[in-house]
């Protein structure tokens, strides 16, 4: 039974939220009068959170806007396949089971040991975008978090050489469709703190939610063990992905640095190549760390 206290701090971390979703959907113009919404919901805490904060927006939204709930059954040896529906049904909402065994051709395609997520999400990809257009719906949403946009970032920085994350909203693969991410704003701790509190029916993914050494496993623990020897450093990170400055970095494609020319005016953000760059000695430790951590694993 909740505490007058834990109530409190539940019902303001709920609010919280709601707020942050709602901003992040005011933001990036997520959804617009009208808009058929296809909730995807993996049976994970972050969809389902997602799919319970939309719910209470569309309630008290100025606009109409219509939420369709869709899970995609893999066909995973064990999947509760009644879970889901009998939540939903609870709830009201209008939703479809799309029965597809991803499951059996990542099996048979992936070599023993090797991860399963870059195949199974292409799959996964393709289905749902299908669904979407039998469906009518003009937006796709996914349940990714900050954490997710930021594990993101330095996946691609780690291992793709590109200075890349996983945006807020943008155009399908096909083209067809938008993709939205409302809990951009929100940390995957307080996503976790709110599923628990409202005791979501959790499904465990057994694919790829069991394989050790995956190299988001290892971003996410980077990130998390930073999080708690530097409060506030994230959400630093994170506001970096809204203040990209093109002239400071090297990308000759994005910025013309070869037409780059002297001006009679002071130059806004201009070159400080005199000014020395000074870091507090916390972040030097914590790089000089990682920097062991990684020759260490190599």
């Amino acid at each position: 039974m909740l505490t007058q206290k834990k109530r409190y701090q539940t019902n303001k971390l709920h609010k919280r939220l709601r707020r942050l979703v709602g901003t992040a959907i005011a933001d990036f113009n997520m959804i617009e009068a009208g808009d058929r919404v296809m909730v995807c919901l993996s049976g994970g805490k972050d969809s389902y959170a997602l799919l319970d904060i939309l719910l209470n927006l569309q309630a008290h939204a100025p606009m109409g806007f219509e939420l369709i709930a869709v899970n995609l059954d893999q066909k995973q040896p064990g999947f509760p396949e009644k879970v889901l529906p009998e939540y939903l049904g609870e709830l009201g909402i209008p939703f479809r089971i799309v029965e597809q065994d991803t499951y059996s051709i990542v099996k048979r395609v992936v070599p023993e040991g090797k991860t399963t997520c870059s195949l199974c999400s292409r799959l996964r990809r393709g289905v749902l975008y299908r669904v979407a257009s039998e469906l009518g719906a003009t937006k796709i949403a996914l349940g990714h978090h900050r954490d997710d946009i930021l594990e993101t970032l330095f996946l691609n920085m780690f291992y793709g050489g590109k200075l890349k994350a996983m945006p807020p909203k943008l155009v399908s693969d096909d083209g067809r469709h938008i993709v939205i991410r409302p809990l951009a704003y929100c940390r995957e701790k307080d996503i976790a703190t709110y599923a628990e509190s409202a005791a979501f029916p959790i499904i465990p993914c057994n694919l790829c939610g069991s394989q050790p050494n995956l190299q988001r496993q290892v971003i996410k623990e980077m990130l998390q063990q930073w999080d708690r020897r530097f409060p506030g450093r994230l959400e630093t990170m994170f506001r970096s992905l809204q203040n990209v400055q093109l002239s400071h970095l090297a990308d000759t494609a994005k910025f013309d640095f070869k037409g780059l020319k002297t001006q009679g005016s002071p130059y806004a953000n201009g070159d400080m190549a005199f000014d020395e760059e000074t870091f507090d000695q916390p972040i030097e430790e914590m790089m000089l760390s990682l920097v062991e951590k990684t020759g260490n694993s190599s």
